[in-house]
């Protein structure tokens, strides 16, 4: 079948299981060339090709809203939706989304970004769809490692006391981005290890219903049974007063649809637990624990070597702070690590491997992992909890009444903050400086070289207040120089008396190599520390009338400018000095990080010869 030519998933269901199967090994030879020319989730979409085919044949989208946590395994959804032929422009600038949206396409009923939050979502349409009278199924899709998240047991809870009809769909392959933990894990574990009974039951049932006879035998066997299932072996799911089918086989189409059959019939809320692998059909995907595979770049087919674009004299910001902390590990006993399911994204193998007792992955649960860090806090320890910037808006309240309150000494990393590329406006971390800048007893750094980021780790392990390091997704330069940093001051990188750019992160030494190589007529300052400014220095560009340019590829409202213009305002500088370039009051869309500075108005070359005019 020529997949680009799919319109609509409506003649799924003219097809026998046969050549529903055929249909699924080219969908998975389709994504694996498709992703290995432009990048994106692999792994969680080979593993779920089946089970998406399935859906779309039992149930009759988009009058049914079929929709999937995270969203970034919908890619076999959109290419049974017509839009195969897009996936040349998967995740590039004004090219297909790698998650679902709405505007792309009306089977996408949903935008999810950020993991747990479907079977709320879900909850919500369905008291919609009652009180509007009207009749449709709606099915979320969610993972094993997102379930366990609070906000998915928060509705879970309230779905089965309002007993609305919903078909979660739990997609069970035992990861989240790397391999789950957890005693939810351990749970789903046991009911995972009843697949096979399941499949030999139903070969009983078929056995004994063809004739009168066997048809007697099974309904009274079938009672026994059920007596003994209610009294000794209900799930978690049928205590919050849910129905549950499974596991099924998320590889066998006949099992799958005998089970979403089966859902589509009841009137309850139930659960759907189906058995995946994850990255099936490609080898390296398969036996990847890691979460190597889960979001890759382009790749060799064959060998399996995935491209990187890091070079010779740069090293990996999360690699880079995560073999630092590993050094303060082994120096003092007292330091731990907490990671949300991100041990692979952020570097932090290592650092399981070796210290196992004082390292901790709490799944996705990014809330109770800034908790747990005041507790461990509270009680002597050192923790360094590790998240993305993206996720850390989840731990707002954490940060805010409990670790910033108390003044805890947590030590927060910051990953793939500012502008982070194909994933697209809910991964992009450029809310991080707004959010936290108002936090009291916080510090804010962001280092841009490997110098930089030793003395940021070690200064943050010895203040004894809240610290966050916030790093891009970037390679940092290696540099080794005689810079003398001190706290809460900045870096005079290029003199100049009448026309200055303040910036910071990886962006300053970018903007000074332009410089430089030009011999453009302008200084620069790198603000090391977000907060606190450097009052000092910002009290002698003002007094000297010189003309200041901040370059913040981040949200302007609330952010780094923003608390120069304030500081500026409250001690009356004239702020006319002051021209900021940041994020307007946006979302960032998907594309490479060069296609989005471009488009946003961040070129580097450009940023520079604007600022220069304003010196003439």
């Amino acid at each position: 079948m020529d997949l680009t030519k799919i319109e609509n998933p409506y003649f799924l269901k003219n097809l026998n299981n046969k050549e529903l199967k055929q249909l699924a090994k080219e969908i998975r030879s389709f994504l694996i060339e498709s992703i290995s020319q432009t990048g994106g989730h692999l792994s969680s979409n080979l593993g779920i090709v089946e089970l998406s085919i399935a859906l779309h044949y039992v149930f009759n989208a988009p009058q049914d809203k079929i929709f999937f946590d995270v969203g970034h395994q919908s890619y076999v959804h959109k290419i049974l939706t017509g839009r195969a032929k897009d996936f040349t422009s998967l995740r590039q600038l004004n090219g297909l989304s790698g998650y679902q949206k709405r505007n792309e396409s009306a089977f996408d009923c949903f935008e999810g970004g950020h993991s747990s939050t479907t079977i709320s979502a879900a909850l919500g349409m369905a008291i919609a769809r009652d009180l509007r009278n009207e009749d449709y199924n709606i099915i979320p899709v969610i993972g094993d490692g997102a379930l366990i998240n609070g906000v998915s047991f928060e509705a879970l809870n309230n779905l089965g006391h309002l007993q609305k009809k919903v078909i979660i769909i739990l997609n069970d392959n035992g990861m989240s981005i790397s391999k789950n933990t957890g005693a939810i894990n351990s749970f789903l574990d046991s009911l995972r290890i009843s697949m096979s009974y399941n499949k030999t039951k139903q070969n009983y049932k078929e056995l004994l219903q063809k004739n009168k006879v066997g048809q007697v035998t099974y309904k009274i066997s079938k009672a026994i049974k059920e007596g003994i299932k209610h009294k000794m072996i209900d799930n978690m799911f049928t205590e919050l007063n849910l129905d549950y089918i499974g596991p099924l086989d998320g590889h066998d189409f006949k099992d799958l649809k005998r089970g979403l059959e089966k859902a589509k019939n009841s009137t309850k809320p139930i659960v759907v637990h189906v058995i995946t692998k994850k990255g099936k059909g490609y080898k390296f995907a398969e036996e990847d624990m890691d979460g190597k595979w889960h979001g890759v770049g382009k790749f060799d087919i064959k060998t399996g070597e995935i491209y990187s674009n890091t070079k010779d004299n740069e090293i990996n910001f999360s690699k880079l702070i995560a073999n630092e902390i590993y050094n303060k590990m082994r120096e003092n006993d007292n330091i731990v690590t907490i990671t949300p399911a991100m041990i692979s994204g952020s570097k932090l193998n290592y650092i399981f491997k070796d210290f196992p007792n004082r390292s901790f992955d709490v799944g996705i649960a990014e809330s109770h992992a800034a908790m747990m860090a005041a507790g461990l806090a509270l009680n002597g320890m050192h923790p360094f909890l590790s998240v993305y910037s993206t996720f850390s808006q989840r731990c707002y309240d954490q940060f805010n009444h409990d670790i910033s309150r108390m003044d805890l000494p947590v030590v927060i990393g910051l990953d793939r903050s500012g502008i982070v590329g194909e994933d697209g406006a809910t991964h992009h971390g450029v809310f991080d400086i707004a959010l936290f800048r108002n936090l009291p007893n916080f510090t804010i750094t962001a280092p841009g070289t490997t110098e930089e980021v030793k003395y940021l780790v070690n200064e943050a392990f010895t203040i004894n207040h809240p610290y966050i390091i916030r790093y891009s997704r970037d390679a940092a330069l290696i540099e080794n120089n005689n810079i003398k940093y001190e706290y809460g001051k900045w870096i005079n990188l290029i003199s100049n008396k009448d026309n200055i750019i303040i910036s910071y992160g990886v962006h300053s030494k970018k903007i000074m190599k332009i410089i430089n190589e030009n011999n453009y007529n302008i200084g620069l300052i790198h603000a090391l520390y977000i907060k606190p400014l450097d009052y000092s220095l910002l009290d002698y560009l003002f007094k000297n009338n010189i003309k200041i340019n901040i370059y913040e590829p981040d949200i302007k409202g609330g952010g780094f400018g923003s608390s120069i213009l304030e500081y500026a305002n409250n001690k009356k500088y004239d702020t006319n000095l002051i021209k900021l370039t940041a994020i307007d009051d946006i979302f960032i869309s998907s594309g490479k990080t060069s296609d989005l500075y471009d488009y946003y108005g961040f070129n580097y070359e450009d940023y520079i010869k604007n600022c220069l005019k304003r010196g003439l």
